[in-house]
This record gives C-alpha cells, structure tokens and sequence, in this order.
C-alpha cells in the first residue's frame, strides 16, 4: 500500500482527534521544511503554520497538499510524526492494518516452534525404542550365529547400559540359544 493510499486512510482520524495539537503540528511543518530533502518550501510552511487558521483547517490542508505531491513526501510525514507524536503513529488505523497478520499465511516462527517442541527426551526416547526394535529384529530373524555375536556385544557394553539392563538381556540371550 502506498503512503499516500495511507495518509487518506489515515486523513480523517488525524483531523478529528485532539491528541494532534498545534506544537506537534508546527513540529511536524517545521520538519518537512528544514530537513533533507526538503518537502515544503519556506511559504508553504509559513502557510500551514499560520495561526489564524484552525488546526484543523491547516492540517487538512496539509494532507491534502502532501497526497498531490507524491508519495515520497507522504513518506517523510509518516517519518516526521513517528518523530515527533510516536504514541499517535502507533495508534494510526493504517499501520493496525499492517501489524494484523494475514489468517491465510503460515507464520514461519510459530511453524518452526511447533516442529521443535517436544525436545531431546522425546527424541532420545524414539531413538531407544527404533534401535531396541532393530535389535529385536535383527536377533529375531537370524541364525543362532546371530545371538553370540549379540552375547558378546551386550557383555562388552557395561558403559552403555546399565549393569541390572546388561544382566536381563544376557539370561534372555542364553534361554534363547537353550531353545
């Protein structure tokens, strides 16, 4: 959307509310004629600083002269508010328009939690149960050749499991060869 789209979004609730008064308007008038590049010339200035006319005739006819000049000068009075009157820039009807989020595009950040939120111990615990069934599996399907090689792989493996663990499988192995 371009700024000046936004300003005239933004034109009526800038003129009705009281939050915009005269100090932050001459600020804002002040701004677009002193700093670079400069967007009002000094009679413009001088014409919307006049205070003979009412704040609101004067900042309504500053809107509108900035929406015929283009964007980029549309552009430098967003900036010149969010200087000078942030707490109203915030609170401007377009950028809450910005700052809702579409309901039909994936948040990313929140897609990215959703994928990680189980943890290590949930990964490790999947883990352990595909390589016990692995090792089920393997041991199951073959030969009793199979089950020594087991044997000793589980009685060279007391850092691995525990001793109570390497003890139960042991005995399940040589019921297995009895068999």
């Amino acid at each position: 959307q371009s700024y000046c789209h936004r300003l005239q979004h933004d034109m009526y609730f800038l003129t009705s509310t009281s939050q915009l008064n005269e100090q932050v308007v001459d600020k804002i008038v002040l701004q677009l004629n002193r700093v670079y590049p400069q967007i009002l010339t000094n009679e413009e200035a001088e014409k919307f600083r006049n205070p003979k006319a009412s704040l609101h005739t004067r900042l309504s006819d500053l809107l509108k002269h900035l929406q015929k000049k283009g964007d980029r000068h549309c552009q430098e009075f967003y900036r010149a508010l969010q200087i000078n009157a942030e707490q109203l820039f915030n609170d401007l009807p377009s950028r809450k328009i910005l700052k809702t989020p579409d309901p039909t595009e994936i948040d990313t950040d929140k897609e990215q939690y959703m994928l990680n939120d189980r943890g290590p111990v949930f990964f490790l615990a999947c883990f352990s149960v595909a390589a016990g069934l692995a090792l089920f599996w393997y041991c199951c399907n073959s030969g009793t050749q199979v089950i020594g090689r087991a044997r000793r792989i589980l009685g060279f493996s007391p850092i691995i499991i525990g001793r109570h663990v390497r003890n139960i499988c042991m005995l399940y192995l040589e019921d297995m060869t009895r068999k």
